[in-house]
């Protein structure tokens, strides 16, 4: 379980068409644009700030830093996990953790 002061999230970079996506699955943060490595320091600069917002936030019950994600997604990292994987159209740069 992730808090604003340590946790993990899953992260992918991938190119669906002409548009490289990234993903953070765990806090529903989707990043878009032509380069792979722009997006992938978008997203962790935009991981990093949603981290730091929600240290400032107080009395919260339910944590934003651990909701559900989008089902495209956690198929796709299934699929990137499994031992025998599915074919994709999908071009995946990166995946993995990132740790908050």
């Amino acid at each position: 379980m992730n808090t604003a002061n340590k946790g993990k999230v899953r992260t992918i970079i991938f190119k669906e068409g002409d548009t490289w996506y990234g993903v953070a699955l765990e806090f529903n943060i989707v990043e878009s644009g032509d380069d792979a490595e722009v997006v992938n320091f978008n997203l962790q600069e935009a991981i990093q700030g949603y981290v730091e917002s929600q240290k400032k936030i107080k009395g919260s019950r339910v944590s934003p830093l651990n909701q559900k994600s989008d089902v495209e997604y956690e198929k796709l990292w299934d699929n990137l996990h499994s031992s025998k994987p599915i074919p994709s159209p999908l071009k995946v740069k990166y995946y993995g953790f990132t740790k908050v």
